[in-house]
């Protein structure tokens, strides 16, 4: 507040006001805060009046874990941290991040291109995974009502239709649109019954295959480096890849979903070399085909938490180019809220995905994203 005594008040024309905003969303080992400085005038005998415009602003984001205690947690609910302003001054504050103060100025921490807003680079993704349901013909009405749909065309869109269905899909749906199957095997293919080859997909075009989805770890039992290895072989053949992790109710009860998240993320780390053709989907497994849903808050802490641990365990490079989508009970009535985190960088989507209009405007909550150019 104006009147508050944080950065000042009444005084000599250079002094400044500063405004602290704690993020909303952390991880559960770092603390983060913005700090914009602005510039006041002097206001001759009355007091100080704020001056034309902005005279400076600087972005500081610094783990406080050995100055400050750490929010707590409970499973991933955080109990807020208490700050009283008494001990807590604007000198205190520089005195905390000075070592590790990263400065820019305020229009180009998001370089507003009229495109999304987002912690990744990349373009908007969403896709839609069929799973084991349809028929030719309903598939015939799924294909036509997306053909009929005005998608954004800021997004990456692709389908995973069952594998018998692959090939009618493939040619009949629109190429704004491209093909994901829904597993590969871990190698080059041969005497294995059941199961489809990295190179079959390739051969019928197409470029994207589902893996480490909870059905597969929990259902099939595929456990974490068979899944990095299937990874890893998939990419070999110029197959992109969406990468599935997320955690049991019981996990994240007991407070183990950062844990489990990032055990899942090192068995990729370890087997694939690049992560350029991957998108990395958070799927809690107590939200899939529930009717549950994390909310944003939940979405975006572990959504946060992953890129850090892609900064911290493969580079920075990786984790600011890397997609992280969300998927579980996604639907056209949520999708917005949860397109606004800033670090959910798109959806995969079942049951609803089903449906040509509501696939739709799911793939359209892009917009909820926009910023203005």
């Amino acid at each position: 507040e104006e009147n508050s005594g944080v950065g000042g008040g009444e005084g000599p024309a250079n002094q400044q006001r500063i405004q602290i905003f704690w993020s909303r969303f952390v991880p559960h080992h770092l603390l983060r805060y913005r700090v914009i400085v602005e510039g006041w005038g002097g206001g001759g005998g009355s007091g100080a009046e704020r001056g034309r415009g902005m005279a400076a602003a600087a972005a500081a984001s610094t783990s406080l874990a050995s100055q400050l205690a750490c929010p707590q947690f409970a499973g991933l609910r955080r109990v807020g941290l208490r700050l009283e302003q008494s001990s807590f001054s604007s000198d205190s504050l520089f005195h905390h991040v000075s070592t590790q103060l990263r400065v820019s100025s305020a229009p180009g921490r998001k370089a507003c291109r009229g495109v999304v807003a987002m912690a990744g680079s990349g373009k908007f993704f969403v896709g839609g995974n069929w799973k084991c349901n349809g028929t030719k013909d309903s598939i015939s009405k799924l294909i036509s009502d997306l053909n009929d749909a005005k998608i954004e065309p800021d997004v990456d869109v692709v389908v995973s239709p069952p594998y018998i269905y692959i090939d009618q899909v493939k040619n009949l749906l629109t190429d704004r649109i491209e093909i994901s199957a829904q597993n590969c095997w871990i190698g080059k293919g041969g005497a294995f019954t059941g199961e489809i080859s990295a190179e079959q997909l390739k051969d019928i075009g197409c470029e994207w295959v589902i893996l480490g989805h909870s059905e597969r770890r929990h259902i099939i039992g595929e456990d974490d480096e068979f899944i990095g290895k299937k990874a890893a072989y998939a990419l070999s053949q110029n197959i992109k890849v969406i990468a599935c992790i997320g955690e049991l109710l019981e996990e994240r009860e007991a407070g183990k979903t950062f844990d489990v998240c990032f055990l899942q993320m090192k068995a990729f780390a370890d087997a694939v070399p690049s992560w350029e053709n991957i998108v990395i989907a958070y799927e809690p497994v107590w939200a899939i085909g529930t009717g549950k849903v994390a909310t944003p808050q939940q979405a975006q802490e572990v959504h946060s938490a992953v890129r850090d641990w892609l900064k911290k365990n493969v580079s920075a490079e990786v984790a600011s180019n890397t997609r992280i989508i969300y998927g579980g009970s996604v639907n056209g009535g949520n999708c917005e809220e949860l397109a606004k985190q800033e670090d959910i960088d798109g959806f995969l989507v079942g049951g609803a995905s089903l449906k040509g209009p509501e696939f739709a405007k799911i793939v359209n909550s892009v917009t909820a994203k926009k910023v203005a150019a």
